[in-house]
């Protein structure tokens, strides 16, 4: 499972007079203006958050502002990501357990609930939750109380609970993927995050925040986009969104070297953005030279570029490029390895 807990996130250093949370909004559009406006609303009250995107739009982000914005900001922040464990390990990772609980319960532990009390509990990718596992998070978020695995104590809680999801959770219901009442329980507050596509006036702005992030923390003296870049960028799709966005500006800002002015040729983004998920993409047409070819390399290479250009437009995200790829993710982390593997043989 993957998680960050961090007990005093409000101790980030205060800039331009913005609040802490205010900071990790970055755009000026109307899109996150309104986003803003919500978590100002709602960042005192225990309303549960449900916060919808793409991947790469920023969803924990917004989900670490609304801890900041409230009183919380002074408890822990713990953030999970719901589909990185199988469902028997995911139980005992929320709710805890105790000893002898199953088989290799040798101590007992504190599940991530009750690590968030008196803060907030940021549950990513919740619409990957296993149905039994649903079951037993709506009776917590309608008790306000749970019982570790093994044990007949009930321990009370005092948590905010937000949850992200980049799929559809109205089409899961329909498919019996997901429960309609712990939708709607989780549903009390929605945050939709739009894609960059929808908010192109927000990437002059956050292109220069990224380069000069990366600047800082590589400590290296500051770069400037020329215009034809701005322009560049502002023109692209992103279909990876922020994410994507930083990291083009991280490799521009990587490859040019001592100069201090990031040009397009520093973005060699590609011409197109998705493909059509009810149009097959065209096969390669790759021609055979007359000396001949080495079959299983050049069938590397083609797998190669095509795990890669997945990976650079979901941002890195290896669930995401699994699911644009129609593989498995334990496939498409098999082949990444393998192909790394013998990379590194050659």
């Amino acid at each position: 499972m993957e998680y960050s807990h961090t007990r005093d996130l409000a101790s980030l250093a205060r800039q331009d007079g913005q609040q802490d949370w205010e900071r990790l909004l970055i755009g000026d559009s109307r899109e996150m203006r309104l986003i803003s406006h919500v978590i100002r609303m709602v960042s005192g009250r225990r309303a549960t958050v449900l916060i919808t995107g793409e991947t790469g739009t920023g969803k924990e982000l917004a989900a670490r502002s609304l801890h900041l914005a409230g009183p919380r900001c002074r408890g822990p922040w713990v953030a999970v990501n719901c589909s990185a464990l199988p469902e028997n390990l995911l139980e005992a990772e929320l709710f805890g357990h105790v000893k002898g609980a199953f088989t290799g319960a040798i101590q007992n532990r504190t599940g991530r609930f009750e690590e968030a009390q008196g803060g907030t509990l940021f549950l990513d990718e919740i619409g990957d939750l296993p149905l039994e596992l649903q079951s037993k998070l709506l009776r917590v978020l309608q008790e306000r109380e749970l019982q570790r695995l093994g044990s007949s104590e009930t321990i009370r809680l005092d948590v905010r609970i937000v949850a992200a999801t980049n799929c559809d959770l109205a089409e899961r219901i329909v498919q019996g993927r997901f429960r309609e009442d712990l939708y709607y329980r989780l549903n009390v507050v929605p945050i939709h995050l739009p894609p960059l596509r929808q908010r192109r006036g927000d990437i002059p702005v956050l292109a220069s925040y990224f380069v000069e992030k990366v600047c800082r923390l590589e400590e290296i003296p500051s770069k400037r986009l020329v215009p034809e870049a701005i322009d560049r960028l502002s023109n692209h799709s992103w279909p990876g969104n922020v994410r994507q966005l930083e990291n083009a500006v991280e490799m521009a800002v990587a490859l040019s070297g001592d100069r201090q002015q990031l040009t397009p040729a520093d973005f060699p983004l590609p011409a197109s953005s998705r493909v059509s998920a009810a149009t097959p993409a065209e096969a390669p047409v790759v021609c055979v030279p007359d000396q001949g070819m080495d079959y299983e390399q050049t069938l590397a290479l083609i797998e190669r570029s095509i795990l890669e250009q997945a990976l650079q437009k979901t941002g890195g995200n290896k669930k995401a490029a699994a699911e644009m790829l129609r593989l498995k993710r334990t496939t498409l982390s098999a082949k990444v390895r393998s192909l790394a593997s013998s990379a590194a043989c050659n």
